[in-house]
């Protein structure tokens, strides 16, 4: 069965909101952290965005690839940019990212609609 990228972004935020009101400290850092990362520098906010995905793809975390996803078509990334990415990480992940890199695409589609 596909995933429901929708469902899995709302139920992985409500989740994460009780971490942050259970362990604010630890929270707290990962949310400085990844504004630290986040903020344009050298690199812009989509192509962070793009490292972020193709590190999701290796890693097989379907809850990453979908927040992931979702800030690459926030950014105006087009489907021919998402796509190449992709490419990228069934390059350098083989077999196991294809298929992630697969379940990536179905997440675009569910969230760009």
């Amino acid at each position: 069965m596909a995933t429901d990228f929708k469902q899995l972004m709302s139920d992985i935020s409500k989740q994460v909101g009780t971490l942050h009101k259970d362990i604010p400290d630890t929270m707290g850092g990962f949310s400085s952290m990844s504004s630290g990362a986040d903020k344009p520098g050298a690199l812009d906010s989509k192509t962070k965005e793009f490292v972020a995905l193709g590190i999701a793809i290796g890693q097989r975390c379907e809850p990453c690839i979908a927040f992931h996803t979702r800030s690459l078509i926030k950014l105006g990334c087009t489907k021919e940019e998402f796509e190449e990415c992709l490419g990228t990480a069934i390059y350098m992940g083989g077999g196991p990212s294809l298929m992630y890199a697969a379940k990536a695409m179905d997440c675009w589609e569910q969230l760009s609609d």
